[in-house]
């Protein structure tokens, strides 16, 4: 039996909770990792997991064993790492994933220079404004805007999304230029909601300077994605909030116009996260170096004061 190729399958195994999903995450039959997972029980003899029909949940004697094997299993790639001398040419499978419009506007455009840099290192994107399981899928890091309530991951905020509103020239002509955030309340205007499945829909908080204003406007629509946000902007439905780095282009070419541009409508906060008591590489490490430089110097809002004519 090799016995470290052993420790990392039930290593993958506690951390995906199925022998599926850790066989999947590896690229290796499930037999064989539950083959590997019972010969290392054997070796040890003691019972390290718990197996169901559709779960397998770790001992007392395997939760022990977890946290020596995770170690002694990190020092053993940092020292591989250093042997090999993985620091001056990172390389190896990372996987990352971002919503669609951080992913699709800011982070692939940008990746040619991620791979000039780094060419041993093989980038998988994924793409989805939905949770991901980072342990699970065996992810190593995502971007995420917003606050992340999730304690027991690590997060490094790299960035900070300036939101705005604004809406269509021809929503406008048809219902007029609000001087003040009230007069999104005055009866003629809609604001486009956002919602999360579950909640309800919210509302624009506006700030300028000390100065704050929380809308309650009609809202004929909501989306629960960016994209979708702008889309229904561009489609005269209403006032929207959006990101600069979002519509830039549409402001420039006159079929966005900012809407109150002396006032926020808030920023979010931009994080790498990546999954807790894991060494972290030193592909995941320059990825995430990286991807700080990019974000701070993209997120820069431009002006909003951009208008058709």
């Amino acid at each position: 039996m090799d016995k470290f190729s052993a420790m990392r399958a039930f290593v993958r195994v506690v951390e995906a909770g199925t022998f599926t999903k850790a066989a999947d995450s590896l690229g290796v039959p499930k037999g064989q990792m539950s083959r590997l997972v019972q010969l290392l029980e054997e070796e040890l003899k003691t019972q390290l997991l718990n197996r169901t029909t559709r779960r397998v949940t770790v001992t007392p004697d395997g939760a022990a064993y977890y946290d020596r094997a995770v170690r002694l299993l990190d020092d053993l790639e940092e020292l591989e790492s250093s042997m090999s001398q993985a620091k001056a040419t990172p390389r190896g499978m990372l996987r990352v994933d971002a919503p669609s419009a951080i992913a699709s506007l800011i982070l692939i455009p940008a990746l040619p220079d991620f791979c000039a840099r780094y060419p041993d290192i093989h980038i998988d994107v994924g793409v989805s404004d939905k949770p991901v399981d980072l342990i699970g899928e065996n992810v190593d890091c995502v971007l995420r805007a917003g606050e992340v309530t999730d304690l027991s991951l690590v997060a490094r905020r790299i960035g900070e999304i300036d939101r705005f509103v604004c809406a269509s020239p021809a929503y406008l002509k048809r219902h007029g230029m609000p001087q003040h955030p009230s007069d999104l309340e005055d009866g003629r205007h809609h604001v486009i909601s956002y919602f999360a499945h579950g909640t309800e829909r919210s509302t624009y908080v506006l700030q300028r300077g000390g100065e704050q204003y929380e809308v309650h406007s009609r809202s004929a629509v909501a989306v629960n994605d960016s994209g979708a946000m702008l889309a229904a902007g561009l489609a005269g439905l209403g006032v929207a909030r959006t990101a600069p780095f979002m519509a830039a282009p549409h402001l420039a070419a006159g079929t966005l116009t900012a809407v109150l541009p002396e006032w926020s409508a808030g920023a979010w906060p931009l994080y790498v996260v990546y999954p807790p008591n894991r060494h972290v590489s030193v592909k995941l490490r320059v990825f995430i170096d990286w991807a700080a430089e990019l974000f701070a110097r993209t997120l820069e809002a431009p002006p909003r004061h951009c208008a058709a004519d």
